[in-house]
C-alpha cells in the first residue's frame, strides 16, 4: 500500500484536518520532536488504497541569515551585509523539524501540502518539500508526487472539497516571500548594526538595547512622528460663533446654529450680534425632512477586523490577528487573513447564517432575518485570495472565554450585518431667521434600525426632539451671545489610523502589517496611550528627524511601496526575482553608504536630546585598568562606561547590578559584579571585563563566573560545581551566591534547586561523591534553627546520596539525578582538558602567568 504524507502549518490544524479527512477514524501518536504529532488512516487516493500520515510544522521550517562569520557585529563592516553570503538555517532548533519530516518523509510516495493559503504558506511548502526531498520515493518536483490543497475554512465541506481539487505549489509566490526575507535581512541588519553600535557607544539614556531599522517599521513610525510633528508646529486660531436660544410655545428650549457657523474677526463678529441683539422673534422659514441612509458594511477582511480590534474592541493589532488564528485552527472562523471584502458567487450564505439561529446572543435577529429574507450583500473588492472572515459553527460565551469570545462575537455580529437591512432615519431640518442672520435646528428620527439592531454600537441615538412647527411660526428667541472658541490640534494617530494609512500607502500585507506595529512598540520608539494612540518617545522622533536630514527617503512610504509593487509582480510571475533583488539592493546599498558618511546631521540630534555615557548612570565598581570608578548605565541595554579608558562593557540584561563583596577578578583586577533575576530567580557573579572577553577557549561571550574554567579562582565552575544539570546536557549545578535563600542553579539553561532553607553557610567541597561523582556539600545551621538529623549543625555529605539531604532539597527532580548514573561535575572534568590552554586576551595571560 502506498503512503501519503500530508503536512499542516500548526498542530491543532493537523489534528483537526485529520479528523475531518479520516472521518474521526485516525489514530495519533506523539512525533519524535515532542512538538508534533502524527494522524494515521487508511482512504483512498488516486483511486487506490493509500495510507494517510497527517502531521505538522511549526510555522516557518527554515529562517534566512548570514554565515557564520558575519554574524559578529565586531568584525563585520555593515556594509559587507548588502553583498555577503546567506544561508537558510532552521527556524527553531530545538523543535529539529528538518529531521521530524525527513523520518515522516522516509517511503512515502506522495506529498500532500496543507499550509495557510497565502504567500507565507506558499513559501513554508517549499521549506518541506527541500527537507523531505531526498528521503521520498519519488521527485517532489513532480506534479504525479506533490500536492498543494487550497482551503479557507476548517469545516467538512470545505476540507473535503480541497482534497478533491488539489493543485500544484506556486513557485513564484514562495519566491516573492524569499525575495522579501532577503531585503528586509540585508537593509535592517546593516542599518541597524551600524545605528546600533555608533549611538549606544555614545548615549547613555537612549533605553532602547536595539536601535533598528526596517524598510516597514521605520516608514510606519514616520506616520506617528509626522502627526507629533502637526501637533508641536500647531498654533492655534480664536474664533468667534454666534449663539442664540428659541423657545417654542410649550418652553422647550432649541439651541440653534448659525449658518456661517464661525467667524475669525471679532469685530466682525460684534457686527453680527450687534444686528440680532435686539430682535427677540425666530421666524420659521423653512422645514425640510430629508430621509438617509446608514449603509450596511461589506464583508470583513483582515485589515478592517485589525482596525476595530484596536478602535472598538482595545486589543492591539499583533495580539487580536493572534486571536483570530486561534479561532481559526479550531474552526469557528474563517482564514483569517484575506485582502477581499466580496462574498464569492458561490458562497452559502444562507448556511453560514442558519448555524446561528440558535444562539442566545443574536438568535431572535437571525430567526427575523431568515424568516423575512436576507439581503444581497454589498459588492466590495474581490482581490482573488481568500472569501472574507465569517463564523464558520456557532459558538457560545462559555465555550470562548476573553479576547477570543470578542473577536468571534465581532465577527459574526458583523457577518449578520452584512445580510441585514440598512439603517434608515430621517434627518429634519428647521430653518430660522433672526433679523438678517439665519439659524437651524435639526432632529434625526429612526426608521428602521436594519443591521444596527446587531451592531448595536453603530445605532442612532433616541430620537431627538423635534417641534411641531409650520412656515411663518414666531418662537421666542434668547440669550443672544458670542462664544469664544479655538481651533485645536489633532490628536495623535491611533494603532487603527495607523493600520489605514499602512495600507493606504502599501506598507507591509495583511499579515505584516500589526508586526511592524508591534515592533515599534517594543523597540521604544512609540509608546500606547489613552485610546490606543501611538504617542513617539523621544527615541523615535530624533530618528526619524536624523533619516529626514540625511535622506528623507529611508523614512517616507514610497520607497517601501515601490518595493512592494516589485515583490508581487515576483508573484505573479511577471519580473525576474533576480533582477528584483539586485537592483533593489543596490539602492539601499548606496543610500546606506551615504547614510554612513552624513551620520554626523543625526548626531547633532542625538547631541540635543540624550546624555553622553559619561554623564550617564552612577558610579559602581573599579575598571581593572585604571582603578577608576566605572558608571552603570541601567538604561536598555544595561551596561558599565569606564570614561578614562573610554571602554564599555555589556552586562547581562533584564535583571539587577550589584557588587559582589568587593572581590576581585584573579585574571584580569576588575572588581566582581552579581546579577539577579529576581528572588525567585537565578543569580551570579561576573567580572565586567572577562564577561565581554572570555578569557579561556572553551568560553563563550557573555557568560559569568559560574561558567568560567579557571581552574583555581574560588567564585569559578571549578570551585562552585556540584554536579551536570539534570535536565540539560551542557550545564552545570552550580551554587547560587545569593544567601541566605540557597540554591543550586544550572549555568545554561533555568533549571533552579532550592536547598537547605535557613541554613548560615553553605559552600563546595574539593571531594566528590564516590558513588555519584557529584562534589560533597557542606552545610552549617544555627543551633536554634538547625534542621539537622540528631541536632547536628555542620555536615559535609552528597547532596544526591546522603538520605539527611533529600528532605533539605525543595524540588524532588534533583534526587532523581542519582538514577541517571554518575554525573560527576561535568566541567571539572571538561576544564582539565582546557587547563593548558593559555587565555586569549593579553591582559587576562598575562594575570594568569601569576596565577
Amino acid at each position: 500500500m502506498k503512503t501519503a504524507l500530508m503536512v499542516a502549518e500548526k498542530p491543532s490544524l493537523a489534528q483537526n484536518l485529520a479528523n475531518i479527512l479520516s472521518n474521526g477514524k485516525c489514530s495519533t501518536i506523539k512525533g519524535s520532536n515532542g512538538a508534533c504529532s502524527v494522524h494515521e488512516w487508511n482512504g483512498t487516493f488516486k483511486n487506490e488504497s493509500v495510507r494517510f500520515k497527517m502531521t505538522s510544522v511549526c510555522g516557518h521550517v527554515m529562517t534566512l541569515d548570514f554565515t557564520g562569520r558575519y554574524n559578529n557585529w565586531d568584525k563585520v563592516d555593515p556594509v559587507e551585509l548588502f553583498s555577503c553570503p546567506t544561508e537558510k538555517k532552521e527556524a527553531t532548533p530545538r523543535l529539529k523539524m528538518p529531521a521530524f519530516l525527513a523520518q515522516e518523509a522516509r517511503g512515502c510516495d506522495y506529498l500532500i501540502l496543507w499550509l495557510d493559503c497565502d504567500k507565507e504558506g506558499e513559501n513554508i511548502c517549499f521549506e518541506v518539500m527541500s527537507c523531505v526531498q531526498p528521503y521520498m520515493k519519488g521527485d517532489v518536483t513532480s506534479p504525479l508526487v506533490t500536492f498543494r490543497a487550497h482551503f479557507s475554512a476548517i469545516t467538512d465541506k470545505d476540507i473535503k472539497a480541497a482534497m478533491l481539487n488539489l493543485v500544484r505549489p506556486n513557485e513564484n509566490e514562495s519566491r516573492s516571500v524569499d525575495a522579501r526575507q532577503e531585503l528586509d535581512l540585508r537593509i535592517g541588519c546593516s542599518f541597524t548594526r551600524f545605528q546600533t553600535k555608533y549611538f549606544q557607544g555614545r548615549y547613555g539614556n537612549l533605553d532602547a538595547s536595539l536601535i533598528s531599522y526596517g524598510p516597514c517599521q521605520t516608514p510606519t513610525l514616520g506616520f506617528c512622528v509626522q502627526r507629533h510633528d502637526d501637533i508641536q508646529t500647531f498654533k492655534p486660531e480664536t474664533f468667534w460663533v454666534l449663539r442664540v436660544t428659541a423657545s417654542t410655545s410649550e418652553g422647550r428650549e432649541l439651541p440653534l446654529e448659525w449658518k456661517r457657523v464661525r467667524c475669525f474677526e471679532k469685530e466682525i463678529a460684534n457686527m453680527f450680534l450687534h444686528c440680532i441683539k435686539e430682535i427677540k422673534e425666530a421666524t420659521v422659514v423653512n422645514i425640510q425632512a430629508k430621509e438617509k441612509v446608514k449603509s450596511r458594511p461589506v464583508a470583513l477582511n483582515t485589515v478592517e477586523l485589525m482596525r476595530v480590534a484596536s478602535s472598538g474592541l482595545g486589543m492591539g493589532p499583533y495580539h487580536a490577528m493572534q486571536i483570530a488564528e486561534r479561532l481559526y485552527t479550531q474552526g469557528y472562523i474563517s482564514y483569517p487573513r484575506t485582502e477581499t471584502t466580496n462574498y464569492p458567487e458561490n458562497f452559502d450564505l444562507m448556511g453560514t447564517l442558519r448555524q446561528q439561529q440558535g444562539s442566545n446572543k443574536w438568535g431572535a435577529e437571525v430567526r427575523a432575518l431568515i424568516a423575512n429574507g436576507i439581503n444581497k450583500p454589498k459588492k466590495g473588492r474581490d482581490v482573488g485570495d481568500h472569501p472574507p472572515i465569517t463564523p464558520m459553527r456557532h459558538a457560545s460565551e462559555s465555550e470562548l472565554e476573553g479576547d477570543m469570545w470578542r473577536i468571534y462575537d465581532y465577527v459574526t455580529r458583523h457577518f449578520i450585518a452584512t445580510l441585514s437591512r440598512d439603517c434608515r432615519y430621517t434627518c429634519t431640518t428647521i430653518t430660522f431667521n433672526i433679523g438678517t442672520e439665519t439659524f437651524s435646528y435639526s432632529g434625526n428620527t429612526l426608521v428602521d434600525a436594519g443591521y444596527t439592531e446587531i451592531m448595536h454600537w453603530q445605532a442612532l441615538g433616541k430620537d431627538e426632539f423635534l417641534p411641531v412647527l409650520n412656515v411663518d411660526d414666531v418662537l421666542k428667541a434668547h440669550d443672544h451671545r458670542l462664544v469664544e472658541c479655538q481651533t485645536s490640534p489633532p490628536d495623535y494617530l491611533t494603532e487603527s489610523e495607523v493600520i489605514t494609512l499602512m495600507e493606504k500607502h502599501g506598507i507591509g500585507t495583511d499579515a505584516s502589517i500589526p508586526v511592524h506595529i508591534n515592533n515599534i512598540c517594543q523597540r521604544n520608539y512609540v509608546s500606547i496611550g489613552s485610546g490606543r494612540r501611538l504617542v513617539p518617545t523621544n527615541l523615535g522622533i530624533v530618528l526619524v528627524h536624523g533619516y529626514q536630514k540625511i535622506d528623507p527617503e529611508l523614512v517616507l512610504p514610497t520607497m517601501r511601496s515601490a518595493v512592494e509593487e516589485q515583490l508581487n509582480l515576483i508573484a505573479a510571475g511577471r519580473v525576474d526575482f533576480h533582477a528584483v533583488l539586485a537592483h533593489t539592493t543596490e539602492v539601499f546599498r548606496r543610500k546606506f553608504q551615504y547614510f554612513v558618511r552624513s551620520i554626523e546631521a543625526m548626531d547633532h540630534l542625538f547631541e540635543v536630546n540624550f546624555s553622553s555615557l559619561k554623564a550617564s548612570g552612577k558610579a559602581l565598581s573599579r575598571c581593572g585598568k585604571c582603578r577608576r570608578y566605572m558608571r552603570y548605565i541601567q538604561a536598555k541595554p544595561a551596561r558599565l562606561h569606564c570614561s578614562h579608558c573610554d571602554d564599555t562593557y555589556a552586562l547581562p540584561q533584564n535583571g539587577t547590578v550589584r557588587i559582589y563583596r568587593e572581590l576581585k577578578c584573579p585574571l584580569d583586577d576588575f572588581e566582581l559584579l552579581s546579577w539577579s533575576s529576581g528572588h525567585r530567580g537565578k543569580s551570579f557573579p561576573l567580572c565586567p571585563y572577562c564577561y565581554n572577553h572570555p578569557p579561556f577557549r572553551d568560553m563563550k561571550k557573555g557568560f559569568g563566573c559560574n561558567s568560567c574554567t579557571h581552574p583555581t579562582c574560588p567564585y569559578g565552575v571549578n570551585s562552585t560545581g556540584v554536579s551536570g544539570c539534570v535536565e540539560c546536557e551542557a550545564g552545570v549545578l552550580v551554587l547560587d551566591p545569593s544567601a541566605p535563600k540557597w540554591k543550586l542553579a544550572c549555568n545554561r539553561c533555568d533549571v533552579i534547586i532550592n536547598i537547605f532553607e535557613d541554613a548560615t553557610r553553605v559552600s563546595v567541597c574539593e571531594q566528590a561523591c564516590t558513588t555519584c561523582g557529584a562534589q560533597l556539600v557542606c552545610v552549617e545551621y544555627r543551633a536554634e534553627r538547625t534542621r539537622l538529623p540528631a541536632a547536628l549543625t555542620e555536615m559535609t555529605a552528597c547532596l544526591y546520596c546522603e538520605p539527611s539531604f533529600s528532605a533539605l532539597v525543595e524540588k524532588h527532580r534533583a534526587v532523581a539525578s542519582r538514577a541517571q548514573g554518575p554525573r560527576g561535575r561535568g566541567s571539572r572534568v571538561r576544564a582539565t582538558k582546557g587547563r593548558n590552554k593559555q587565555p586569549k586576551d593579553k591582559m587576562a595571560q598575562l594575570a594568569a602567568y601569576f596565577v
